[in-house]
């Protein structure tokens, strides 16, 4: 078999996704490498989010340029006061900088705008995310999916608080889209970059791009997969930047991004019956105790006929929001892909 001198991810016109690379012996066995004839070649591209984790690229950066040669390899600087952008630049990384911080989504999406791959991976570069994972990611990618997300266990969280939390954004995720929603809010994941660049747009610069960016693959038919891995503890020397009153608020934001972004209606749909049902039971109770209508029972049934008219309207604009998905365009062919 022939290789190019850049790793490259495999399109068969068969409708078989397979992946080649250049210095790795083990690479087929991984991943079931096959020739087939009308391939075409895809490009990787790897994007690294960065805020003062000169420590961690330190130990990342060589590790990813050992396990996948010839991938294109970005550092996204998100206004780092340490030797960030020297160090990424000395180890052969592109490095895009911004002149202050903006935020982890802010620097996902000019890394994603700069990348030239046809695949994009992102993962952190603070040392807990492991450069041989990538090669498990794209192994099921290659069965034929829009995204595959590396799925934390309890042991990758970052303590208990957020393990209780994350837990539940999955259960609701899940049952928003009617499939198993392994991580919803892991950073670590490999695209299609023309599918990703969609959704750019509705990304927030803050932490919340992961729940955003699955939810939105979700809505608009596209596949996803998750992979189990194993996350490392931070390095020395590199830090988290989420900050527990400021960042746990915008977290409870989440919640509400997983209806809006999916299905409104399904989320408001609900809450609009509970307030029914309550103003319901109210008037039972003071039409058999008092005789009377009260205006508490007015106030639940208005609340439910107002909150079932916000999910519906709701429901329209999110709609609007998807409608030009595909832009027309045709997509190549893909495997279906194996539950």
């Amino acid at each position: 078999m022939n290789y190019s001198k850049s790793m490259l991810i495999s399109t068969p016109d068969s409708r078989q996704t397979t992946i080649a690379e250049p210095g790795h012996r083990n690479l087929e066995a991984l991943v079931g490498v096959s020739e087939s004839v009308g391939v075409r070649q895809q490009s990787l591209s790897i994007v690294i989010p960065a805020r003062n984790e000169a420590a961690g690229l330190a130990q990342l950066l060589p590790a990813l340029a050992q396990a996948l040669p010839g991938a294109e390899i970005i550092v996204s600087d998100d206004g780092s006061t340490d030797d960030t952008a020297a160090v990424a630049e000395s180890l052969g990384a592109r490095v895009f900088s911004r002149p202050y911080g903006a935020g982890n989504g802010a620097a996902i999406k000019a890394g994603a705008r700069v990348a030239t791959g046809d695949l994009i991976v992102f993962m952190d570069g603070d040392g807990q995310h492991r450069a041989q994972d990538v090669l498990r990611l794209l192994s099921e990618f290659g069965k034929g999916y829009d995204m595959v997300v590396g799925e934390r266990n309890s042991k990758g969280q970052a303590n208990l608080h957020r393990g209780w939390a994350n837990s539940f954004y999955n259960r609701l995720a899940s049952w928003m889209v009617g499939r198993k929603v392994g991580d919803l809010t892991s950073g670590f994941r490999v695209v299609r970059a023309s599918r990703f660049r969609e959704f750019l747009y509705l990304l927030p610069n803050g932490f919340s791009y992961p729940t955003t960016s699955t939810m939105a693959f979700f809505r608009a038919g596209y596949t996803v997969a998750y992979v189990p891995i194993e996350v490392q503890s931070r390095m020395a020397g590199t830090q988290s930047h989420i900050r527990l009153w400021r960042d746990g608020l915008r977290f409870l934001l989440i919640i509400f991004k997983i209806g809006t972004l999916y299905s409104p209606l399904k989320l408001f749909a609900p809450v609009s019956m509970a307030f029914f049902a309550a103003g319901l039971a109210n008037y039972a109770k003071t039409y058999f105790t008092e005789g009377r209508f009260t205006n508490m029972s007015v106030l639940m049934f208005s609340a439910s006929v107002i909150v079932f008219l916000i999910g519906l309207i709701s429901e329209q604009i999110t709609a609007l929001m998807y409608k030009d998905t595909d832009n027309g365009q045709p997509q190549p062919p893909r495997q279906r892909p194996t539950e």
